[in-house]
């Protein structure tokens, strides 16, 4: 399985979503966009982006460590699914030699490919087993429009919401509570 941290993460590489560009209406023939990239407010990169039918052409500049700077223009090709409740959803198909899985998100490296290309994990992946819960009950708090803050009260039903489905998400928050605790922490709780 590799060391902890053996895998950088999707987080640190730039991401473009077909799922995004399509809601925006950025994939339809003719359509064209250019996205950027900042971290702590300084621009740090930006691609731009042709649809075509059956592919989008990205055009940006990238650099290596040292290197100068190089242009890249490319199409990334496009697959389509149908839906089973009519419309159809879009894939990007990966440019990488060797590859060409279908995927919603490519990151940017040299090249925009796929997650596997660049052997990239999720965040979450690389999280303990009681911190991968304590997230999850915070979501659930933050979904029912409370705070992540397990220090305080669990917010009430929101107004709409089901009772079933309220004492459901109540139950696995509070599961997920009663796994986030680290071990070390009960070791110490037990030995007091």
């Amino acid at each position: 399985m590799g060391r902890y941290s053996s895998k950088n993460t999707t987080s640190s590489y730039r991401r473009l979503d077909n799922r995004e560009l399509q809601r925006k209406g950025f994939l339809r023939p003719g359509g064209w966009t250019s996205l950027r990239w900042s971290r702590n407010g300084e621009a740090v990169g930006s691609v731009g982006i042709r649809a075509e039918f059956d592919r989008v052409v990205l055009r940006y500049r990238h650099q290596r460590y040292g290197e100068d700077w190089k242009d890249e223009e490319y199409p990334v090709f496009l697959d389509r699914t149908r839906c089973n409740y009519g419309g159809e959803r879009v894939w990007f198909v990966c440019p990488a030699r060797g590859c060409s899985r279908r995927v919603a998100v490519v990151y940017g490296g040299s090249i925009f490919a796929c997650r596997h290309c660049y052997q990239l994990a999720y965040d979450s992946q690389r999280e303990a087993a009681y911190s991968r819960a304590l997230s999850r009950a915070q979501a659930i708090r933050m979904k029912l429009g409370g705070s992540p803050n397990m220090a305080e009260d669990f917010p009430d039903k929101p107004k709409g919401m089901h009772w079933r489905t309220y004492d459901l998400l109540c139950r696995e928050a509070e599961d997920a509570q009663n796994r986030s605790c680290p071990p070390w922490l009960i070791r110490q709780i037990l030995l007091k």
